[in-house]
């Protein structure tokens, strides 16, 4: 996890470029029509009543009501895929209509309590208020109302049959679409609701949807959870065990099928070389004999003879992830039984949800650092991106393409000297912030296959930096943890940690690398050199750009000549 920080000044520079670069947006201090809006859909007497109205919707089931869901199938990692597909289709053809609805903002609100009616009085003081001061003491108030709403809400996402202004109030911040700009409204109703795409990305309903039903565990937190019910920690124990099984059950799964592919590729090269060999061409004039041996086949015996020797070494390897899978099924299975027993579910209380809602809470005021735009719903008055950089998910997606594009090993994780593509969980949060980052590298315990978590706001200035900072964030926490006791001394964090010190820096190390990767992807992959010769070496050797890029930069400069020409000495020597 990352504490607030101010912006790097290398990265303010760059968002700084970006933000001149966008066309200019509407201010708005007053807007009368959004005034009107609010007091004449939601200046009903259902207002008063809803103090002591239930926070459940009347179709919603809380967490502890529902049954053990379907798995989530993008908590599994499908080891087969090597890259992101890139989302030709961003937006639908026609709009929802959503956000149209006359009575949205009564329905956004209705039945939510105290926490609805304070939404709507300080909201509408704010639209209505021309005094500086006061606007700035009603933007302070609203953050926490706005919270207390989300509060309220969160447990409904669960239900399929929450409303849609609720589920966008969640997803977009949008509490009222008269905010929008006409522009913007279009924008937002042609947004795709659902996830097509196979990716791990959410939005924040979403993510309160799956947590809710047991599809995702809760976040890692310093905090200590909710005391359970008697036989509580027993359950706990078990789904823990379940975990930690489960990593060794797919990283089993994912090495068998690995060197049963390798076992087939050998397999074809031999039968190749055979078949090569046993072709004897007929001899003129000595019927019915053929050709001896030729120089090209007598080579082949060598050849088959390393095939051969390399299938049995194959071989070997396949009757150990064979019985490594058998042993991890087996125990699987008997999981699962005293899961049924116990009658152990992937429920979560309605303490566990609240315990999330802080820790979404804690995200999106992270997303926007100490001195940010805190203000949570969602005005023209502060959105100004353009709509290929707002955080909709396939606007991320796409850029998380370009990100791997260059970096291909940006998702790598290690595992028995093997290389696992594993994307990580991106939670995009409706704020007006610049950082993004990693919340935790992977599961506490499934450290081998489990996703990690990052989170990224929606409304940045440039989102293509706010992703890079959060996949730096994760890049640094994934070698550090792999580094262990020794992350000062080897790896990625070895060396950078050596280079700060050389240099005399203070301050805090993964923020320095954070400002160094974003430079990294955005200055050195074009051919600006700006980095520090030995810095630049750390990064080409540990952080690497894909074979096409190191092409092409070589041909632009001696620079990165000599540092190509240390790959192939390196690969040469096997020290690589």
């Amino acid at each position: 996890m990352t504490d607030d920080m101010d912006l790097d000044p290398t990265i303010a520079e760059l968002l700084a470029e970006a933000a001149a670069n966008q066309p200019e947006m509407p201010q708005v201090a007053f807007d009368e029509n959004a005034v009107e809006d609010v007091t004449n859909t939601f200046g009903v007497p259902g207002l008063s009543d809803s103090r002591n109205a239930s926070v459940r919707m009347p179709n919603a089931k809380l967490p502890s009501e529902m049954g053990k869901e379907e798995d989530n199938p993008l908590a599994k990692v499908d080891f087969r895929v090597t890259s992101f597909t890139p989302i030709e289709k961003c937006y639908e053809d026609e709009s929802n209509h959503i956000f149209d609805d006359k009575t949205y903002y009564k329905t956004a609100l209705m039945g939510e309590g105290e926490a609805a009616q304070r939404v709507h009085k300080i909201l509408s003081k704010y639209l209505v208020c021309q005094d500086p001061k006061d606007r700035t003491v009603y933007r302070q108030q609203i953050v926490t109302a706005f919270w207390e709403l989300v509060k309220n809400i969160a447990p409904k996402a669960v239900s399929k049959s929450i409303p849609n202004p609720k589920r966008m109030l969640l997803r977009f911040g949008v509490v009222l679409p008269s905010l929008f700009t006409p522009e913007q409204k279009q924008l937002f109703s042609t947004v795709i609701l659902e996830n097509n795409t196979g990716e791990p990305v959410y939005y924040m309903d979403e993510w309160f949807r799956d947590i809710g039903s047991g599809r995702l565990t809760l976040s890692a937190t310093d905090e200590a959870r909710p005391k359970k019910a008697a036989g509580g920690a027993n359950q706990q124990q078990l789904l823990s065990l379940k975990g930690k099984n489960d990593g060794k059950l797919q990283t089993a799964e994912n090495m068998l099928t690995g060197k049963e592919s390798e076992r087939h590729a050998l397999e074809s090269e031999l039968r190749g070389r055979i078949d090569a060999l046993c072709n004897h061409f007929p001899l003129p004039n000595l019927d019915p004999h053929t050709s001896a041996y030729t120089e090209a086949q007598l080579k082949l015996f060598g050849d088959i003879q390393e095939r051969l020797r390399a299938l049995q070494r194959n071989n070997k390897e396949i009757v150990t992830y064979l019985r490594e899978l058998e042993e991890a099924k087996t125990t699987a299975n008997s999981l699962n039984a005293k899961m049924n027993e116990q009658s152990v579910t992937m429920e979560v209380s309605n303490a566990d949800l609240e315990v999330e809602y802080n820790t979404v809470r804690q995200m999106a005021k992270m997303t926007i650092g100490r001195k940010g735009n805190q203000f949570p719903v969602f005005t023209r008055e502060f959105y100004h991106c353009i709509p290929q950089l707002t955080g909709f998910r396939e606007n991320v997606i796409n850029t998380l393409h370009w990100i791997e594009s260059i970096d291909p090993t940006a998702f790598h994780r290690i595992h028995k000297n093997t290389p696992n593509r594993i994307v990580p969980y991106v939670l995009l949060l409706p704020t007006y912030g610049d950082f993004g980052f990693c919340w935790e590298p992977f599961d506490r315990y499934n450290r081998v296959t489990s996703r990690g978590r990052i989170v990224v706001p929606m409304y940045p200035r440039d989102l293509k930096v706010s992703l890079l900072m959060a996949v730096a964030d994760l890049r640094w926490q994934v070698a550090k943890e792999k580094a262990s006791f020794y992350w000062m001394e080897e790896g990625l964090t070895g060396q950078y940690y050596q280079w700060i010190e050389e240099q005399k820096l203070k301050g805090d190390l993964k923020s320095f690398f954070i400002a160094d990767y974003v430079l990294w992807m955005t200055k050195e992959a074009n051919g600006t050199q700006v980095m520090d010769k030995k810095l630049r070496a750390i990064f080409w050797r540990f952080v690497p750009f894909a074979q096409e890029k190191k092409d092409d930069l070589k041909k632009r400069s001696m620079v990165y000549a000599e540092l190509y020409q240390r790959d192939l000495n390196r690969a040469m020597s096997d020290g690589y």
